[in-house]
């Protein structure tokens, strides 16, 4: 074209860009044509070259930001900028009127001269092109995913897996029966029964007979196998001793943690990094304290050691001097407990699963019922 006609290039940039897949309307072309209506900046022709190069610009900058949504399409806008524009820019015309000493600049040079520049731009567009096509495979190259997950069968001891049954919220529920009631709160309770006794006695109706509220006030000792063998069950354990002292409504709580025999000494951690004299935790235990044993007793590994036995037979005896409120909750099935030494200890003291039967249990021993040896 002769001259730079800024509609024109527009509506060509406009036509080409929708072959070339961007997603533009005729909203998008209309929001482009009011924005060039201001004559004083754009014009319909120029004089010089410089003025025209200006404009130029102006107006690919205005495409940029009304058309190209991300750096992918700009650099694409680039190249089809200059392949456009390669073909519309208005050459000089030569002028004949004057002709200097040196010479008449013939057709064939200036023709010559053409082939050049033109050789020129299309180097220019080969390298943008080249630079577009590494920038989209970059952009759009297949993101690393995640493998689906799978689930495999499970081909384990079903019989085991369905062992444990013994809940958070069970263990809070069984603490709520470990009592010892003592009336010793305000003198608020309304005693119905003896109100009726007192005005049958009396004839007359002259005064409610109130009792004292009662309140919990159970003491109990947990002492807990800590490490080696019980460390898979360390999670019940600790469940175990936070549910009994936050949820249990247990007026005291002790803790003595030990790793396979409660000898001398016990720990108040359960890093076994606290020492205490076991003779000093028993010291403040009296006949209504309760006494929880928490331990596999050697049936997890299926040992049967006589010296395991002697000394937790001795610490066992020390607890009876204070307290027969005694009771040991074993983790390990009582399939597993057949030729260890959790078998012999069985018959010393009430020995009962981890489950919500056994644990159960060693509640209502605890509490004072009856309990009749492994037989």
């Amino acid at each position: 074209m002769g001259e730079f006609d800024i509609r024109k290039l527009l509506t060509r940039i406009f036509y080409r860009l929708r072959r070339e897949s961007f997603n533009l309307g005729v909203s998008e072309y209309l929001a482009a044509l009011d924005a060039i209506e201001n004559t004083d900046l754009w014009g319909n022709s120029v004089d010089d070259l410089k003025q025209d190069n200006l404009k130029q610009d102006n107006l690919k900058q205005l495409i940029r930001l009304l058309w190209c949504s991300s750096l992918v399409e700009q650099n694409r806008l680039e190249m089809i900028w200059e392949s456009i524009i390669a073909t519309a820019t208005p050459k000089e015309e030569t002028k004949t009127s004057s002709i200097t000493e040196t010479g008449i600049e013939t057709e064939e040079s200036f023709s010559e001269e053409d082939k050049q520049i033109q050789l020129e731009q299309e180097n220019k567009l080969d390298n943008k092109r080249e630079t577009v096509r590494q920038q989209q495979k970059q952009e759009f190259a297949p993101q690393p995913v995640q493998a689906p997950f799978t689930p495999t069968e499970l081909v384990g001891d079903i019989e085991f897996q369905n062992y444990w049954q013994l809940s958070r919220r069970y263990m809070v529920y069984s603490w709520r029966y470990l009592r010892f009631p003592v009336a010793d709160g305000a003198e608020d309770v309304l005693d119905v029964s003896a109100t009726v006794e007192q005005v049958a006695k009396q004839g007359f109706f002259l005064k409610p007979v109130y009792q004292r509220r009662e309140s919990n006030h159970a003491h109990l000792l947990l002492l807990i196998d800590q490490e080696g063998s019980m460390a898979p069950f360390h999670r019940f354990t600790r469940d175990l001793v936070e549910t009994a002292k936050d949820e249990g409504g247990i007026q005291r709580v002790d803790v003595g943690y030990f790793h396979n025999i409660p000898a001398n000494s016990v720990y108040q951690d359960s890093h076994l990094t606290e020492p205490v004299v076991l003779e000093d935790l028993l010291a403040s235990c009296d006949s209504e304290t309760r006494v929880l044993i928490v331990s596999d007793g050697g049936a997890a590994r299926g040992y049967r050691r006589m010296e395991r036995v002697r000394a937790i037979t001795d610490v066992i005896f020390d607890i009876k001097q204070h307290t027969s409120l005694i009771a040991w909750l074993n983790p390990m099935p009582k399939e597993r407990w057949s030729n260890s030494s959790a078998q012999i200890l069985s018959y010393i003291v009430p020995m009962y699963q981890m489950n919500q039967e056994g644990f159960s249990q060693a509640i209502n021993t605890v509490q004072g019922q009856v309990w009749q040896p492994n037989r």
